[in-house]
């Protein structure tokens, strides 16, 4: 069965109005309803969290040696919040999935399939 990931988006100083503390309770009641049914029917793999941006840091190479810096990788006000590892039969069933999350969060969710390999 196919994976895909399921990436949680947010864009850093986007104008978004704050939830009450009930809007906030009933926003996770219905994330965690989606996780549960991922979780039940054996499509969740693995999700998780990430802090923000600003704690990155970037490895790669420069004339021949390591190099470390401040993240993030792209300066951009779009960046990755967090992520879902899922099984899916076909796009179409993890974009369903992806619009439950959305959904749940109001977040904007990217849903991309990883490359097949020899053990797919």
């Amino acid at each position: 069965m196919p994976h895909y990931m399921l990436s949680v988006h947010s864009v850093e100083g986007q104008a978004r109005e704050p939830m009450s503390e009930e809007e906030m309770r009933h926003s996770h009641e219905r994330l965690g309803a989606v996780e549960q049914e991922m979780k039940a029917s054996g499509t969740w793999v693995f999700s998780g969290r990430l802090h923000e941006a600003d704690t990155a840091t970037v490895v790669r190479t420069a004339g021949g040696r390591i190099v470390t810096t401040d993240g993030p990788f792209t300066e951009s006000k779009d960046h990755l919040g967090g992520f879902y590892i899922i099984r899916a039969d076909d796009l179409d069933a993890a974009l369903a999935l992806a619009a439950k999350v959305t959904a749940a969060i109001d977040t904007p969710i990217e849903v991309r399939p990883f490359a097949a390999t020899s053990g797919d």
